[in-house]
Order: C-alpha cells, then sequence, then structure tokens
C-alpha cells in the first residue's frame, strides 16, 4: 500500500507522519512519502528533527516536496495530516488528520503533535496489515 502524507509545507505534520510511518511500519509492501501543497522551501527545522530522535528515527529527508499529480497517482491512501490543507484526489481514499500547526521553535508544541501523530500512524498501520 503506497500513503502519501500532506500538509501545507512540507516541514513538520508530513515530515513526521512520513518518518514515523517508516519507523513502525513491518510490511515491506507498504511504503510512504510526503509532499505539500504550498512548500516554502525551508529545510525541516532542528526542533522537529530533536523530537524525531526522541521516537528512535535519526534521519528525515529534509528538503520540502511539491504535491504533484504524479505523487497522487503513486499513492492509495491520502492522509492529510493538517488542519490548514485540503486535497483533491478523486478516485483515492483520502483521509484527513487535523493536526493543528505549532511553530517550529516550540519543542513541547512538536513533542506533542509527533506522539499523537504516532498514534494514528498506529492505528493506520493495524489496517493495513
Amino acid at each position: 500500500m503506497n500513503v502519501l502524507f500532506v500538509c501545507k509545507h512540507n516541514r513538520f505534520r508530513s515530515k513526521v507522519s512520513e518518518a514515523l510511518f517508516r519507523k513502525l511500519n513491518k510490511n515491506r509492501k507498504n511504503k510512504a512519502q510526503s509532499a505539500g501543497t504550498h512548500p516554502d522551501y525551508l529545510p525541516v527545522s532542528k526542533t522537529v528533527k530533536r523530537a524525531l530522535r526522541t521516537f528512535g528515527i535519526k534521519k528525515v529527508d529534509s528538503q520540502p516536496h511539491d504535491l504533484t499529480k504524479k505523487l497522487i497517482k503513486w499513492a492509495d491512501i491520502i492522509v492529510v495530516s493538517a488542519d490548514n490543507t485540503n486535497v483533491r484526489a478523486p478516485g483515492k481514499q483520502v483521509l484527513k488528520w487535523s493536526i493543528t500547526d505549532t511553530t517550529q521553535g516550540n519543542y513541547k508544541g512538536v513533542l506533542a503533535r509527533s506522539a499523537d501523530i504516532k498514534k494514528r500512524i498506529k492505528r493506520l498501520l493495524s489496517t493495513l496489515d
């Protein structure tokens, strides 16, 4: 199953979702990517990387990626991991996770949202196996 995580800038919520999916996934057939509807091309912040290290993730793709037709076509499931973003993908399963944004420098906020995303990823993976 190909899962595409989408948020606005592809620097926090979708990146964390992709990284946690890859970390927790046990089925090689499941793949994940992430993208942003309006990427600003700033790299993933040190705060987000620090939060991911608490979950055992040492490396993350730091560069934001545009949401493209090619990525939408690749995806079996599209997870919109943001409360301020919408994706239209006729014929695709689109899940909406309403996760509020926080400033990149707010470590406690980033960590709390990352823990919430981890729970959601575990639930998602349980439906894919």
